[in-house]
Protein backbone atom coordinates (compact mmCIF):
# COMPACT_ATOMS: atom_id res chain seq x y z
CA UNK A 1 0.00 0.00 0.00
CA UNK A 2 1.19 3.70 -0.84
CA UNK A 3 0.95 4.60 2.84
CA UNK A 4 3.09 5.06 6.01
CA UNK A 5 1.27 4.39 9.02
CA UNK A 6 1.61 6.27 12.25
CA UNK A 7 0.20 5.21 15.66
CA UNK A 8 -0.81 7.70 18.11
CA UNK A 9 -0.36 5.97 21.56
CA UNK A 10 0.77 8.60 23.65
CA UNK A 11 -1.98 9.74 25.41
CA UNK A 12 -3.59 9.89 29.29
CA UNK A 13 -7.49 10.07 30.07
CA UNK A 14 -8.37 10.64 33.35
CA UNK A 15 -10.98 8.74 32.96
CA UNK A 16 -9.47 5.53 33.05
CA UNK A 17 -9.08 6.32 36.80
CA UNK A 18 -6.84 4.06 38.50
CA UNK A 19 -6.34 1.70 35.19
CA UNK A 20 -4.18 4.08 34.04
CA UNK A 21 -1.73 4.43 37.24
CA UNK A 22 1.02 1.54 35.66
CA UNK A 23 0.31 1.92 31.74
CA UNK A 24 -0.62 3.93 28.58
CA UNK A 25 -3.99 3.37 27.19
CA UNK A 26 -2.99 2.01 24.04
CA UNK A 27 -1.45 -1.17 26.32
CA UNK A 28 -4.62 -1.67 28.21
CA UNK A 29 -5.60 -5.38 27.91
CA UNK A 30 -8.41 -6.57 25.69
CA UNK A 31 -10.52 -9.89 25.14
CA UNK A 32 -8.28 -11.70 27.30
CA UNK A 33 -4.76 -12.09 25.37
CA UNK A 34 -4.68 -8.71 23.18
CA UNK A 35 -3.74 -5.24 23.53
CA UNK A 36 -5.36 -2.16 22.59
CA UNK A 37 -2.66 -0.90 20.26
CA UNK A 38 -2.70 -5.03 18.24
CA UNK A 39 -5.80 -3.69 16.81
CA UNK A 40 -4.11 -0.32 15.10
CA UNK A 41 -1.09 -2.42 14.23
CA UNK A 42 -2.99 -5.45 12.57
CA UNK A 43 -4.98 -3.38 10.52
CA UNK A 44 -1.53 -1.64 9.07
CA UNK A 45 -0.15 -5.14 8.45
CA UNK A 46 -3.55 -6.36 6.89
CA UNK A 47 -3.75 -3.48 5.26
CA UNK A 48 0.33 -4.00 3.33
CA UNK A 49 1.59 -0.81 5.10
CA UNK A 50 4.95 -1.97 5.69
CA UNK A 51 6.59 1.04 7.93
CA UNK A 52 4.51 1.94 10.96
CA UNK A 53 5.77 4.67 13.51
CA UNK A 54 4.59 4.64 16.52
CA UNK A 55 4.65 7.93 19.23
CA UNK A 56 4.88 7.04 22.85
CA UNK A 57 4.85 9.25 25.53
CA UNK A 58 2.66 8.91 28.93
CA UNK A 59 3.63 5.48 31.72
CA UNK A 60 5.33 3.73 28.20
CA UNK A 61 7.23 0.94 30.27
CA UNK A 62 4.72 -1.35 29.68
CA UNK A 63 3.67 -0.96 25.78
CA UNK A 64 7.10 -0.20 24.94
CA UNK A 65 7.91 -4.13 26.57
CA UNK A 66 4.81 -4.96 24.37
CA UNK A 67 6.07 -3.76 20.96
CA UNK A 68 10.20 -4.93 21.79
CA UNK A 69 9.69 -7.34 19.13
CA UNK A 70 8.11 -6.30 15.39
CA UNK A 71 8.01 -9.67 14.46
CA UNK A 72 4.22 -10.61 16.16
CA UNK A 73 2.99 -8.00 13.26
CA UNK A 74 4.93 -9.24 10.55
CA UNK A 75 6.90 -6.11 10.42
CA UNK A 76 10.31 -7.27 10.85
CA UNK A 77 11.70 -6.83 7.45
CA UNK A 78 15.07 -5.12 5.58
CA UNK A 79 12.54 -2.75 3.96
CA UNK A 80 9.95 -0.47 6.47
CA UNK A 81 9.89 -2.12 10.22
CA UNK A 82 8.05 -1.16 13.11
CA UNK A 83 10.00 2.10 14.79
CA UNK A 84 8.71 3.65 18.23
CA UNK A 85 9.04 7.06 19.34
CA UNK A 86 9.39 8.88 22.47
CA UNK A 87 10.04 12.84 23.27
CA UNK A 88 13.76 13.47 23.26
CA UNK A 89 15.61 16.33 24.26
CA UNK A 90 16.82 18.37 21.68
CA UNK A 91 19.24 21.71 20.70
CA UNK A 92 15.99 22.82 19.36
CA UNK A 93 13.46 21.23 22.01
CA UNK A 94 13.18 20.06 25.18
CA UNK A 95 9.41 19.47 25.86
CA UNK A 96 7.39 16.46 26.01
CA UNK A 97 4.38 16.12 23.59
CA UNK A 98 2.21 18.94 24.25
CA UNK A 99 -0.69 17.47 21.90
CA UNK A 100 -0.81 15.15 18.63
CA UNK A 101 0.28 17.84 16.09
CA UNK A 102 3.23 18.50 18.06
CA UNK A 103 4.22 14.87 18.41
CA UNK A 104 3.68 14.76 14.68
CA UNK A 105 6.45 17.79 14.22
CA UNK A 106 8.80 16.74 16.94
CA UNK A 107 9.11 13.52 14.59
CA UNK A 108 8.84 15.18 10.78
CA UNK A 109 12.32 13.73 10.10
CA UNK A 110 10.56 10.04 9.97
CA UNK A 111 7.74 11.35 7.35
CA UNK A 112 10.71 13.52 5.22
CA UNK A 113 12.46 10.45 5.19
CA UNK A 114 9.43 8.39 3.88
CA UNK A 115 8.73 7.93 0.03
CA UNK A 116 5.53 6.51 0.39
CA UNK A 117 2.78 9.28 -0.99
CA UNK A 118 0.05 8.67 1.80
CA UNK A 119 -0.19 8.70 5.49
CA UNK A 120 -2.25 7.16 7.56
CA UNK A 121 -2.78 8.25 10.95
CA UNK A 122 -4.81 6.08 13.98
CA UNK A 123 -5.11 6.08 17.64
CA UNK A 124 -3.85 3.27 19.38
CA UNK A 125 -6.95 3.43 21.75
CA UNK A 126 -9.51 2.02 19.32
CA UNK A 127 -10.97 -1.68 19.32
CA UNK A 128 -11.76 -2.43 15.33
CA UNK A 129 -11.09 -4.05 11.94
CA UNK A 130 -10.55 -1.93 8.76
CA UNK A 131 -9.09 -2.13 5.12
CA UNK A 132 -7.26 1.39 5.29
CA UNK A 133 -6.54 0.16 1.49
CA UNK A 134 -10.36 1.09 1.23
CA UNK A 135 -10.23 4.42 2.89
CA UNK A 136 -7.18 5.60 0.81
CA UNK A 137 -9.36 4.51 -2.44
CA UNK A 138 -12.23 6.62 -1.58
CA UNK A 139 -9.92 9.05 -0.63
CA UNK A 140 -8.41 9.82 -4.15
CA UNK A 141 -11.29 9.39 -5.41
CA UNK A 142 -13.10 12.36 -4.03
CA UNK A 143 -10.27 14.01 -4.21
CA UNK A 144 -9.78 15.13 -0.71
CA UNK A 145 -7.22 17.18 1.22
CA UNK A 146 -7.93 15.19 4.17
CA UNK A 147 -10.02 11.56 4.48
CA UNK A 148 -11.23 10.98 8.16
CA UNK A 149 -13.00 7.70 9.37
CA UNK A 150 -16.21 8.03 10.86
CA UNK A 151 -19.02 5.87 12.31
CA UNK A 152 -22.46 6.87 12.95
CA UNK A 153 -23.37 6.41 16.88
CA UNK A 154 -26.74 4.80 17.96
CA UNK A 155 -29.71 7.02 19.72
CA UNK A 156 -29.06 7.56 23.49
CA UNK A 157 -25.47 7.08 23.10
CA UNK A 158 -23.06 9.54 25.12
CA UNK A 159 -21.45 11.44 22.55
CA UNK A 160 -19.54 14.07 25.04
CA UNK A 161 -15.92 12.75 24.53
CA UNK A 162 -15.78 12.13 20.49
CA UNK A 163 -15.62 14.54 17.74
CA UNK A 164 -19.04 14.99 16.67
CA UNK A 165 -19.26 15.39 12.36
CA UNK A 166 -22.03 16.47 10.55
CA UNK A 167 -21.13 16.39 6.37
CA UNK A 168 -23.28 17.02 3.43
CA UNK A 169 -24.87 14.46 0.70
CA UNK A 170 -21.19 13.56 -1.06
CA UNK A 171 -19.94 12.87 2.49
CA UNK A 172 -17.69 16.82 2.63
CA UNK A 173 -17.09 17.22 6.24
CA UNK A 174 -19.29 21.03 6.96
CA UNK A 175 -18.81 21.26 10.36
CA UNK A 176 -16.41 19.49 13.50
CA UNK A 177 -17.16 19.66 17.05
CA UNK A 178 -14.52 18.61 19.22
CA UNK A 179 -16.28 16.82 22.54
CA UNK A 180 -19.05 19.24 22.29
CA UNK A 181 -21.33 19.34 25.68
CA UNK A 182 -24.67 19.30 23.05
CA UNK A 183 -24.27 17.17 20.10
CA UNK A 184 -25.63 18.24 16.85
CA UNK A 185 -25.07 15.11 14.33
CA UNK A 186 -24.58 11.48 15.84
CA UNK A 187 -21.74 10.99 13.32
CA UNK A 188 -18.54 10.75 15.12
CA UNK A 189 -15.14 10.91 14.17
CA UNK A 190 -13.00 7.64 14.87
CA UNK A 191 -9.67 9.28 15.54
CA UNK A 192 -8.40 7.51 11.92
CA UNK A 193 -7.13 10.32 9.00
CA UNK A 194 -5.83 9.65 5.76
CA UNK A 195 -3.84 12.45 4.45
CA UNK A 196 -0.95 13.07 1.42
CA UNK A 197 2.65 13.07 3.20
CA UNK A 198 3.52 16.71 1.78
CA UNK A 199 0.62 18.65 3.11
CA UNK A 200 0.70 16.69 6.08
CA UNK A 201 4.69 17.82 6.78
CA UNK A 202 3.17 21.17 5.47
CA UNK A 203 0.25 21.58 7.44
CA UNK A 204 2.35 20.47 10.64
CA UNK A 205 5.14 22.95 10.09
CA UNK A 206 2.13 25.70 9.86
CA UNK A 207 0.91 24.66 12.92
CA UNK A 208 4.14 24.95 14.92
CA UNK A 209 5.25 28.13 13.46
CA UNK A 210 1.74 29.69 15.10
CA UNK A 211 2.81 27.33 18.65
CA UNK A 212 -0.55 25.37 17.98
CA UNK A 213 -0.06 21.76 19.25
CA UNK A 214 -3.60 19.53 18.64
CA UNK A 215 -4.31 17.45 15.26
CA UNK A 216 -8.22 17.82 15.29
CA UNK A 217 -8.68 21.60 16.79
CA UNK A 218 -5.76 23.19 14.71
CA UNK A 219 -6.04 21.28 11.57
CA UNK A 220 -9.57 19.52 11.26
CA UNK A 221 -11.70 22.46 13.07
CA UNK A 222 -9.58 24.91 11.60
CA UNK A 223 -9.25 23.96 7.80
CA UNK A 224 -12.65 22.55 7.37
CA UNK A 225 -13.66 25.26 5.21
CA UNK A 226 -10.57 25.90 3.19
CA UNK A 227 -9.61 22.54 2.79
CA UNK A 228 -11.79 19.06 0.99
CA UNK A 229 -12.39 17.29 4.02
CA UNK A 230 -14.36 13.84 3.51
CA UNK A 231 -15.58 11.48 5.91
CA UNK A 232 -15.46 7.66 5.31
CA UNK A 233 -18.14 5.93 6.92
CA UNK A 234 -17.36 2.54 8.68
CA UNK A 235 -20.13 0.09 9.86
CA UNK A 236 -18.34 -2.41 11.44
CA UNK A 237 -17.58 -2.75 14.86
CA UNK A 238 -15.51 0.60 16.59
CA UNK A 239 -14.85 0.94 19.86
CA UNK A 240 -12.83 3.58 22.14
CA UNK A 241 -11.90 2.72 25.78
CA UNK A 242 -10.87 6.10 27.13
CA UNK A 243 -12.89 5.83 30.23
CA UNK A 244 -13.27 3.13 33.05
CA UNK A 245 -17.21 2.57 31.45
CA UNK A 246 -16.04 1.75 27.85
CA UNK A 247 -13.15 -0.36 28.67
CA UNK A 248 -15.47 -2.60 30.61
CA UNK A 249 -18.47 -2.02 28.04
CA UNK A 250 -15.79 -2.71 25.32
CA UNK A 251 -14.19 -6.36 27.10
CA UNK A 252 -18.19 -7.60 28.12
CA UNK A 253 -18.85 -6.88 23.94
CA UNK A 254 -16.46 -9.64 23.39
CA UNK A 255 -18.48 -12.17 25.31
CA UNK A 256 -21.22 -12.03 22.81
CA UNK A 257 -20.95 -14.47 20.01
CA UNK A 258 -21.10 -12.12 16.81
CA UNK A 259 -18.67 -9.85 18.33
CA UNK A 260 -16.40 -12.85 18.74
CA UNK A 261 -17.09 -14.28 15.75
CA UNK A 262 -15.99 -10.82 13.67
CA UNK A 263 -12.45 -10.42 15.61
CA UNK A 264 -11.49 -14.20 15.79
CA UNK A 265 -13.19 -15.72 13.42
CA UNK A 266 -13.13 -14.04 10.26
CA UNK A 267 -10.49 -13.08 7.98
CA UNK A 268 -8.30 -10.99 8.59
CA UNK A 269 -6.85 -12.03 12.00
CA UNK A 270 -5.93 -9.66 14.93
CA UNK A 271 -2.33 -10.71 16.27
CA UNK A 272 -0.26 -9.69 18.99
CA UNK A 273 2.85 -10.99 21.12
CA UNK A 274 2.31 -14.40 22.29
CA UNK A 275 2.65 -15.50 25.66
CA UNK A 276 3.98 -18.98 26.13
CA UNK A 277 1.59 -20.21 28.72
CA UNK A 278 0.15 -23.34 29.37
CA UNK A 279 -3.68 -24.16 28.80
CA UNK A 280 -6.23 -23.33 31.12
CA UNK A 281 -6.58 -25.59 34.17
CA UNK A 282 -10.26 -26.21 35.35
CA UNK A 283 -9.82 -28.34 38.87
CA UNK A 284 -12.85 -30.39 40.46
CA UNK A 285 -15.49 -27.80 41.55
CA UNK A 286 -15.18 -25.16 38.71
CA UNK A 287 -17.76 -24.13 37.26
CA UNK A 288 -17.70 -21.57 34.20
CA UNK A 289 -20.01 -19.65 32.10
CA UNK A 290 -20.16 -17.43 29.03
CA UNK A 291 -16.73 -16.74 30.06
CA UNK A 292 -13.52 -16.10 28.16
CA UNK A 293 -10.25 -17.55 29.99
CA UNK A 294 -6.63 -16.92 28.68
CA UNK A 295 -3.78 -19.11 29.02
CA UNK A 296 -2.27 -19.79 32.22
CA UNK A 297 -5.31 -19.52 33.93
CA UNK A 298 -6.55 -21.96 37.13
CA UNK A 299 -9.52 -22.43 37.97
CA UNK A 300 -11.21 -23.86 41.19
CA UNK A 301 -14.60 -22.29 41.56
CA UNK A 302 -17.20 -20.35 39.63
CA UNK A 303 -17.04 -17.48 36.88
CA UNK A 304 -20.00 -16.32 35.15
CA UNK A 305 -20.07 -13.73 32.17
CA UNK A 306 -16.68 -12.97 33.07
CA UNK A 307 -12.77 -12.28 31.23
CA UNK A 308 -10.26 -13.89 32.77
CA UNK A 309 -6.76 -12.64 31.69
CA UNK A 310 -3.28 -14.95 31.67
CA UNK A 311 -2.60 -16.46 34.86
CA UNK A 312 -5.22 -15.68 36.49
CA UNK A 313 -5.98 -17.96 39.72
CA UNK A 314 -9.47 -18.60 41.48
CA UNK A 315 -9.60 -20.28 44.72
CA UNK A 316 -11.72 -22.41 46.07
CA UNK A 317 -15.32 -21.34 46.46
CA UNK A 318 -15.16 -18.15 44.73
CA UNK A 319 -17.66 -16.69 42.98
CA UNK A 320 -16.78 -14.54 39.86
CA UNK A 321 -19.35 -12.55 38.01
CA UNK A 322 -19.19 -9.76 34.96
CA UNK A 323 -16.22 -9.25 36.22
CA UNK A 324 -12.93 -8.49 34.22
CA UNK A 325 -9.49 -10.22 35.67
CA UNK A 326 -6.55 -8.62 34.73
CA UNK A 327 -3.42 -10.45 34.16
CA UNK A 328 -1.04 -12.58 36.84
CA UNK A 329 -4.13 -12.03 39.88
CA UNK A 330 -4.11 -14.79 42.90
CA UNK A 331 -8.23 -14.34 44.02
CA UNK A 332 -7.80 -16.31 47.63
CA UNK A 333 -10.41 -19.13 48.74
CA UNK A 334 -14.29 -17.91 49.45
CA UNK A 335 -13.82 -14.37 47.56
CA UNK A 336 -16.92 -12.73 46.10
CA UNK A 337 -16.26 -9.91 43.03
CA UNK A 338 -19.02 -8.68 41.13
CA UNK A 339 -19.18 -5.99 38.60
CA UNK A 340 -15.38 -5.11 39.23
CA UNK A 341 -12.36 -4.76 37.48
CA UNK A 342 -9.33 -6.40 39.41
CA UNK A 343 -5.89 -4.98 38.37
CA UNK A 344 -3.06 -6.88 37.40
CA UNK A 345 -0.97 -8.73 39.60
CA UNK A 346 -3.22 -7.74 42.80
CA UNK A 347 -3.04 -10.64 45.15
CA UNK A 348 -7.25 -10.55 46.64
CA UNK A 349 -7.18 -12.22 50.18
CA UNK A 350 -9.49 -15.31 51.01
CA UNK A 351 -12.97 -14.28 52.60
CA UNK A 352 -12.96 -10.89 50.79
CA UNK A 353 -16.20 -9.42 49.00
CA UNK A 354 -15.81 -6.68 46.44
CA UNK A 355 -19.19 -5.81 44.53
CA UNK A 356 -19.63 -2.54 42.10
CA UNK A 357 -22.79 -2.07 40.11
CA UNK A 358 -23.55 -1.99 36.40
CA UNK A 359 -23.55 1.82 36.55
CA UNK A 360 -20.15 2.20 38.97
CA UNK A 361 -17.72 -0.27 37.86
CA UNK A 362 -15.42 -1.01 40.87
CA UNK A 363 -11.69 -1.24 40.15
CA UNK A 364 -10.13 -3.46 43.10
CA UNK A 365 -6.33 -2.24 43.21
CA UNK A 366 -4.59 -3.96 46.12
CA UNK A 367 -0.87 -3.03 47.06
CA UNK A 368 -0.04 -6.94 48.68
CA UNK A 369 3.11 -8.27 48.30
CA UNK A 370 2.47 -11.68 47.18
CA UNK A 371 5.22 -13.45 48.84
CA UNK A 372 4.87 -12.44 52.48
CA UNK A 373 1.27 -14.00 52.85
Amino acid sequence: MRAVGIVLAGGNSKRMRELSNKRAISAMPIAGSYRSIDFALSNMTNSHIQSVAVFTQYNSRSLNEHLSSSKWWDFGRKQGGLYVFTPTITAESSDWYRGTADALYQNLTFLKNSHEPYVVIAAGDGIYKLDYGKVLEYHIEKKADITVVCKDMPEGEDLTRFGVVKTNDDGRILDFEEKPMVASSNTISCGIYVIRRRQLIELIERCAAEDRYDFVRDVLVRYRNLKRIYAYKMDSYWSNIASVESYYKTNMDFLKPEVRDFFFKQYPDIYTKVGDNPPAKYNPGAAVKNSLVSSGCIINGTVENSILFRKAYIGNNCVIKNSIILNDVYIGDNTVIENCIVESRDTIRANTTHIGTPDNIKIVVEKNERYTL
